[in-house]
C-alpha cells in the first residue's frame, strides 16, 4: 500500500473550494489528468455521487464520492481492479479567505499489480502534487 499526504493553503473560502473538489464533472476544466469528466448519477451530490473520469492511463473510470461531510471532508475513490484507495480531501477553514486542504492518496495495488508498486509511488506523488498545484491555480486564479 502507497499512502501520499500533501498539505496546501487556497486563498479561497472554504465553500468554494469544497464544491469545486465534489464537482468531479468539472475536474476536466482543471485537471491535466482528466481529459474527460461527466456525472452519472440524479440529484445534488452527495454522498455515494457516481461520476465517470477518463484518466491518462486508465480510461475511463467510475469514481464515487464516500465519506461525504460538507465543508469537512471528502473522499474520490475510483473503481479499478488493478488497485483500491482514493483520494481523500480534509479541510480546514483559516480565515473567511483561506481553506487548508490535507491531502491523502490512497493506493492499494491488488493481485499481480502489486509488483508496481514501486512505480505506483512514484506515479502518485507526482500525481498528488501536480493536482493539488492544478486546483490552487485553477481557484486562486478565477475572479471572485
Amino acid at each position: 500500500m502507497a499512502i501520499f499526504r500533501l498539505t496546501q493553503v487556497i486563498k479561497r473560502p472554504i465553500g468554494e473550494v469544497f464544491d469545486t473538489v465534489i464537482h468531479v464533472e468539472n475536474f476536466s476544466k482543471w485537471n491535466p489528468t482528466n481529459k474527460d469528466t461527466r456525472k452519472l448519477s440524479e440529484g445534488e451530490i452527495g454522498e455515494g455521487s457516481r461520476f465517470e473520469m477518463t484518466i491518462s492511463g486508465f480510461g475511463k473510470v467510475l469514481q464515487t464520492l464516500e465519506e461525504f461531510k460538507r465543508n469537512k471532508q471528502v473522499m474520490v475513490v475510483p473503481h479499478i481492479k488493478a488497485f483500491g484507495g482514493g483520494h481523500r480531501f480534509i479541510f480546514s477553514e483559516i480565515n473567511k479567505n483561506e481553506t487548508r486542504i490535507d491531502h491523502e492518496m490512497i493506493m492499494i495495488p491488488k493481485g499481480i499489480f502489486k509488483l508496481m508498486l514501486p512505480i505506483m509511488m512514484m506515479v502518485g506523488r507526482k500525481n498528488v502534487k501536480g493536482l493539488a498545484e492544478a486546483l490552487r491555480k485553477y481557484l486562486e486564479d478565477r475572479k471572485s
